[in-house]
């Protein structure tokens, strides 16, 4: 009964943003207040309706329901707690009501957060929510219904897939969700700005927190996927260019871009026709990720469903949305002259070339992550792109990027001088250029990938502080320390998330750089050197896990005779599904990291085990961390809360002539 309850929620739910996506939409260009006002309980009803569908299909799962098709392909009874609530987006359907879940959450928050919108533009935004809703609700009712009954249930389930069993996977799809269908928002704000005809500094004031939002979301969403696969593969890496982790870097780069373009649209009203660009493409490339994962057109450990049906659903979802979009501002781009002029040399212009390095960055990475399929389209043949080619052509926008960050962030608007921004900035050129050449002293026989990636980072942190050190303006330490402290969140989150991105720079650099690694084939009660570390492996023993079989090993780090750690890795096998996981034993330290893994017996005796020493992992994570944190200090600034609305009255936008 419960179930039917979900399924029939959704079908009023896909009925609630039909009214939703059209009825506000006519209201507002015949300016009906009452047509208009619909949009609002439209999408707190959708909300609500989605939601007691998703908690119907956690039920089916938390009681083990079989009864239910999606429970029995994704769920087991002596599957842990933890895994049968997060088995419920673990897969195609569950994922996908997720993502509407989420969806109408942005727009209740539009509804909730929204009162100082034009009502025009409020209910245009809904609308444009609605309409994407509609399109998600469709796909999944008609392709992808996960509310299907068996005719005749098992005893039990085939069980979730056994990489998706860890807490990092339990908690980095919500997160991924809030950023990709986050960037809906500034999707509709986009939309809805272009058919009014206008945008300017209120418009960008509205919509940089919603993206900026999303933008949090992904990036903890990111960290969090990059830190499964550093611990839970086996592989000792943290990013492997899969089409799936690219298809949510993609519109991480372009949301970045749209942040920063944001702030010119505000500040100097230039830059219109290319901020609406970005925030249309921002959500399509969310849209090309959902493809992606979907559509089976690649394979990945991260990919839901391969379904040519599904796929060309998508593909038709992203050819409306995208395309209509894209026409409406090729109509409406006489209405986006920009205002405000600016010389070469200034913010301006600064901003403008970090959106060109994020935006062309991210078109390296698509071309990249799409050429095989079309290698094997146009000319039947097979391709692998893989990391050299992404690290050779992506490094360099990211350098240039690092380089021009601090001084861009010094130079007046309008008109300034390089000379007197980098002026300021040259005891932190000085610090980050001698710690660069200290680090390539010290090291012996290794490349200068880590000197240099030390260098740009420290740049990149220096310049921040001593942007936030200029912005407290001139006097003592004492007074300046004190507006410091008084200056506005978003100050300290720009610097903070500057300072993130330095951090990650230095630490990708150094595991790179100088990552110890040892593969060989080891005894029980043998000792090897994994640099300058010994490991004994001590014991090799069975363990019975509550829905798995584990080969664990106990192994004993030591340096110079004295204990380091021990460490448990394991080789589990899962008999339902009968798949094999490795699970990494990690000694986690602040400047490094021990990294064990036990493989397979050996025909000879012994058991393969691979050993890393992994320098400044943890910088990479706090580097993350950093980021989504200076996105959250910025996004609690009572600048952003109160938005453009509460300082001044904008009239209803009147339609372009």
């Amino acid at each position: 009964m419960i179930v039917e309850l979900g399924h029939f929620a959704l079908i009023l739910a896909f009925a609630v943003a039909l009214v939703q996506a059209t009825l506000p939409l006519y209201g507002a260009a015949r300016r009906d207040s009452r047509l208009m006002a619909l949009a609002e309980p439209a999408a707190l009803v959708q909300l609500i309706l989605i939601a007691t569908a998703f908690a119907a299909l956690t039920y089916a799962f938390v009681v083990s329901d079989f009864s239910l098709r999606l429970v029995t392909l994704n769920s087991h009874t002596d599957k842990p707690m933890l895994y049968k609530i997060s088995g419920v987006w673990g897969n195609h359907e569950g994922s996908l009501l997720l993502w509407s879940l989420t969806l109408a959450l942005f727009g209740a928050f539009a509804v909730w957060f929204g009162d100082n919108l034009p009502a025009t533009l409020k209910a245009r935004v809904l609308a444009v929510q609605g309409m994407v809703g509609v399109a998600f609700l469709a796909f999944m009712l008609f392709t992808s219904n996960p509310f299907l009954r068996l005719a005749n249930p098992p005893l039990n389930g085939d069980d979730l897939n056994p990489l998706l069993q860890d807490p990092g996977l339990a908690f980095h799809p919500p997160f991924l969700y809030l950023g990709y269908v986050g960037l809906s928002m500034a999707f509709s704000f986009a939309v809805a700005a272009l058919i009014e005809g206008r945008v300017d500094a209120a418009w960008a004031r509205w919509v940089r927190p919603w993206t900026l939002a999303a933008w949090v979301f992904l990036t903890i969403g990111i960290a969090l996927g990059s830190w499964w696969a550093y611990y839970e593969l086996g592989w000792g890496g943290f990013w492997f260019w899969d089409p799936v982790e690219n298809a949510s870097f993609m519109p991480w780069l372009i949301a970045a871009a749209l942040l920063h373009s944001a702030i010119v649209v505000e500040k100097r009203e230039s830059l219109k026709a290319w901020t609406i660009l970005l925030a249309i493409m921002a959500f399509g490339f969310s849209l090309i990720g959902t493809f992606i994962v979907r559509s089976g057109v690649i394979t990945s450990v991260h990919s839901f469903a391969n379904d040519p049906e599904r796929g060309v659903f998508i593909l038709m979802i992203l050819g409306v949305f995208m395309g209509g979009a894209l026409t409406l501002f090729a109509f409406r781009a006489s209405a986006l002259e920009a205002k405000g002029l600016f010389s070469i040399v200034s913010r301006e212009s600064a901003l403008l070339a970090n959106n060109v390095l994020l935006a062309v960055s991210c078109f390296v990475v698509f071309i990249g992550t799409i050429w095989p399929l079309v290698a094997e389209m146009l000319w039947d043949r097979k391709l692998s792109v893989g990391e050299p080619f992404f690290n050779a052509a992506f490094t360099p926008f990211m350098v240039l990027l690092a380089l021009i960050l601090p001084v861009g962030a010094m130079m007046p608007w309008k008109r300034a001088e390089i000379r007197r921004s980098l002026l300021p900035l040259r005891g932190a050129l000085a610090l980050a250029v001698a710690l660069g050449l200290l680090i390539y002293a010290m090291q012996s026989g290794r490349s200068a990938l880590g000197p240099i990636g030390a260098g740009l980072g420290a740049w990149v942190v220096f310049g921040a502080a001593v942007d936030l050190w200029t912005r407290a303006g001139r006097g003592g330490i004492g007074s300046r320390l004190s507006r410091l402290g008084r200056m506005g969140r978003a100050d300290w989150g720009k610097a903070t998330a500057h300072s993130g991105l330095g951090v990650t720079i230095f630490a990708v650099a150094a595991m790179h750089a100088w990552a110890v690694e040892d593969i060989r084939v080891v005894r029980v009660g043998e000792t090897f050197p994994v640099g300058p570390y010994e490991v004994l492996l001590k014991d090799v023993r069975d363990v019975q896990g509550p829905n798995y079989l584990s080969t664990t090993a106990e192994m004993v780090v030591t340096r110079g005779g004295d204990a380091v750690a021990t460490l448990y890795p394991e080789k589990r096998v899962y008999p339902v599904q009968a798949m094999p996981t490795t699970e990494a034993a990690i000694d986690y330290g602040f400047a490094r990291d021990i990294y064990l893994v036990i493989g397979d017996p050996q025909v000879g005796g012994g058991f393969a085990v691979r050993s890393y020493v992994k320098p400044f992992a943890n910088w990479l994570w706090g580097g993350s961390a950093l980021m989504a944190l200076g996105g959250f200090f910025s996004l609690t600034d009572r600048r952003y809360r109160l938005a453009a609305g509460a300082r001044r009255q904008t009239p209803a936008a009147q339609p372009a002539e």
